[in-house]
């Protein structure tokens, strides 16, 4: 069955024309994992997306998150905004290994962090969530295969796991305010939570 070989956090599903292909479209606070040949879809505005896979076997996955702004707070290892970060990547990275992929095989692709939402500027939310990032993948020793991060333009990014080509679209003009919208929504939601436990890595 279809669902033994997939996990995610993403129901929005759909076949895309242009690319012929099975898609599915993942939001804030989402991320999908599969080992089928299909397209993982996102729109990153502020928040960065992980496009991690298995070079050998061609599991992979994608991840959408930010960390909550709070400019008392100093990014570290320890800190509430880090481990929430850390919370978003341990989901993937476990989802990933439950697949069959090997952590020693990891390769990821790293986008987003842009400086488009107007109040979070000043936590610099962008910077942040792409400092976060890379080192993180740094600290995990995970190879950065290649990486778009921070401008001022939203990005649309799509990910074919099974080969690891991943396309990015620079959104110069915004034809409506959904993703400012969706990103702030997500933003005030993540203030108001509290981070989870540690995800168990096997």
């Amino acid at each position: 069955m279809e669902e033994e070989f997939e996990a995610h956090l993403a129901p929005n599903c759909y076949f895309d024309p242009n690319f012929n292909s099975e898609a599915v479209k993942i939001l804030p606070g989402e991320y999908y994992v599969t080992s089928r040949n299909i397209l993982i879809v996102t729109v990153l505005g502020s928040c960065v997306s992980v496009c991690l896979r298995d070079r050998v076997n061609g599991i992979g996955g994608m991840n959408h998150f930010m960390l909550p702004g709070n400019t008392n707070e100093a990014l570290s290892p320890v800190s509430a905004s880090a481990r929430y970060g850390v919370y978003a990547m341990e989901l993937l990275i476990n989802h990933l290994l439950k697949l069959g992929a090997r952590r020693q095989n990891f390769e990821a692709k790293v986008f987003g962090g842009g400086a488009v939402l107007r109040g979070l500027t000043i936590n610099n939310v962008g910077q942040r969530n792409a400092d976060f990032v890379q080192d993180y993948l740094h600290t995990e020793g995970i190879h950065v295969a290649s990486q778009d991060l921070l401008d001022i333009y939203p990005r649309k990014v799509y990910f074919f796991p099974a080969s690891g080509r991943v396309l990015v679209k620079k959104l110069k003009s915004l034809h409506n305010s959904t993703l400012i919208d969706r990103e702030q929504e997500y933003s005030m939601k993540i203030k108001k939570a509290r981070v989870a436990g540690a995800v168990e890595l096997f």
